[in-house]
């Protein structure tokens, strides 16, 4: 059966789709892969850009530090650089989205084998993988977090296995660092559980299987690309719920190698075997969490065939209340009483700022007191505290963090609460506090609390996940020369270390940048170990 009959778009007519609603923002200079593309990219999400503002981003003119060009054009932002780009690759209103997720899982729509496949229309096998600029090397893939990452990563992928036992596929989201024109280290997460991929792994380790058939799929149309990182109950197929989502079946056609089904109308598919028996070390790379990811063993996968349409397009993944007049004009007259008080009265001199939220400065409720690193806990402690009884009426929630983060930004300090705040350990409250002006006390209910967080590092950290200094101004100027929107920088907008991070690490991610991955991928090949679980930790000597 033919697989022109379908109920979806493709990624092609996703993009026409973007363009038509003015989402599309098409480049056609030079832009090299590696140092570059991530970096301009993320300018709109770190350049005071309102959400509406951003658009998926189509290179077609790709290039590296050797001056390679490629002919495969790369596209970033096109699934969800902002509400507006997930609707439309949904096909439906953004406050309908829930509802058709909610229908698709319930009533989910077996897939359409199909005889004949554009995601076949060339096949590279055999000697045709091998050498530089062959095989995986032929394939424009970014490097995300340059001054990092140590090797380009293929992150917008639908990673396809199969159950050994029930025979039942998975499709997850993992990232794959390339290695070799026909090597790439897939990390599949060991979660608590583990994902579904990682325990189709531990089921062929158990049977005995040294290898085990995968299928990275890049460039899905985009019913089937969401089902990637959705977290759905292990043992259901997401092809079905993709199905679901598009009211009809998905089509599939066979791997040439492998023995999987994958989408019939994707722009690449990636086939081989994964090692049950060997890991090698994979990363550093600049993870969804905020942190880089440093080395660790994860699972090698020697590849057996790229199938590819005739025109592909190669997708990547990058991962208030208004203030008044009032709050401004007691901002500027609290923050240094507030910080004379820590520094002098108490003699707290780690304490650099003390900063009051400013859409709720108006009643004195939220304060950031920023701590410089490795400031005693004591220390941190007696600061909160003493902002918190300042005054009768003020801190009703104080956080302490560090000086990387903005106490501006909302989403900084949210961030500072989720990766380095342990609740158990570092939230107190005080009881007895007065309530001060408030809704509360249009209720009678005179009493109050606070709320003290320590947000702040607890000890060295991995790098923040972002491209470093150098990269980020280059593609601002690149941005500018463009005469894209206006930047307004909100930091932090570079990456930096925080203390965890190798020289080792430094030149992989320099020798990547220059377009030498592959000599990484020769030295961590080289370090290739048995007898260790996926994600053991690995540091260079």
């Amino acid at each position: 059966m033919s697989n022109e009959t379908r109920s979806y778009p493709d990624l092609h007519e996703h993009l026409a789709a973007l363009a038509e609603r003015g989402l599309l923002q098409t480049i056609d200079r030079p832009i090299d892969k590696d140092s570059e593309l991530h970096p301009l990219v993320r300018w709109q999400f770190v350049g005071g850009l309102d959400e509406p503002e951003r658009k998926a981003f189509l290179f077609n003119n790709i290039t590296n530090a050797q001056g390679r060009r490629y002919t495969i054009p790369v596209v970033v932002g096109a699934l969800a650089a902002n509400r507006a780009i997930y609707s439309t690759g949904m096909g439906a209103p953004v406050d309908e989205i829930q509802a058709k997720w909610d229908r698709a899982i319930a009533n989910p729509i077996a897939p359409r084998l199909v005889d004949a496949a554009v995601c076949q229309e060339v096949v590279i096998e055999g000697a045709a993988l091998l050498g530089e600029g062959n095989g995986l090397d032929m394939l424009p893939i970014p490097i995300s977090t340059p001054g990092f990452d140590s090797a380009p990563t293929l992150t917008a992928t639908n990673v396809i296995t199969r159950d050994p036992e029930s025979g039942v596929q998975n499709m997850g989201t993992y990232r794959a660092a390339l290695k070799a024109p026909d090597r790439l280290v897939v990390r599949m997460a060991t979660r608590v559980g583990g994902a579904g991929g990682y325990q189709h792994y531990q089921k062929h380790q158990a049977r005995g299987e040294r290898y085990m058939p995968c299928a990275i799929v890049l460039g899905c149309p985009p019913l089937v690309a969401f089902l990637g990182p959705q977290k759905l109950p292990v043992g259901v197929d997401e092809l079905e719920v993709a199905g679901g989502l598009a009211g009809g079946p998905i089509n599939v056609v066979r791997a040439r190698t492998v023995d999987l089904l994958v989408p019939a109308e994707s722009e690449v598919v990636i086939e081989g075997f994964i090692d049950t028996e060997l890991l090698e070390p994979e990363a550093p790379f600049g993870e969804s969490h905020g942190h880089v990811a440093l080395e660790e063993f994860n699972m090698p996968m020697r590849v057996t065939a790229i199938t590819h349409r005739k025109n592909p397009i190669i997708p990547s993944y990058l991962s208030q209340v208004a203030p008044s007049e009032s709050s401004v004009i007691k901002r500027v007259a609290y923050e240094p009483l507030f910080l004379a008080h820590l520094k002098s009265t108490l003699g707290i001199r780690g304490v650099k700022r003390v900063s009051l939220h400013e859409p709720l400065t108006g009643l004195l409720r939220v304060t950031v007191i920023t701590c410089e690193k490795g400031m005693p806990r004591t220390e941190i402690w007696r600061a909160l505290n003493g902002a918190a009884f300042f005054k009768g009426d003020c801190g009703k929630i104080c956080i302490a963090v560090n000086e990387d983060i903005d106490p501006d930004n909302a989403d900084a300090i949210f961030w500072a609460m989720a990766y380095r705040m342990n609740p158990v350990e570092d939230v107190r409250t005080l009881e007895h506090r007065g309530q001060g002006h408030g809704p509360k006390r249009e209720l009678d209910q005179e009493e109050d609390s606070t709320l003290l967080m320590d947000a702040t590092m607890k000890g060295a950290m991995p790098p923040l996940a972002l491209p470093k200094r150098e990269y980020m101004e280059k593609a601002k100027g690149i941005w500018e020369e463009l005469g894209l929107p206006r930047l307004r920088p909100q930091p932090p907008w570079f990456g930096y270390s925080l203390g965890d991070w190798l020289p080792q690490w430094d030149a992989a991610a320099q020798r990547a940048v220059e377009g030498r991955y592959l000599e990484n991928g020769r030295i961590s090949e080289a370090q290739q170990r048995g007898g260790i679980r996926p994600e053991t930790k690995f540091r260079p000597e």
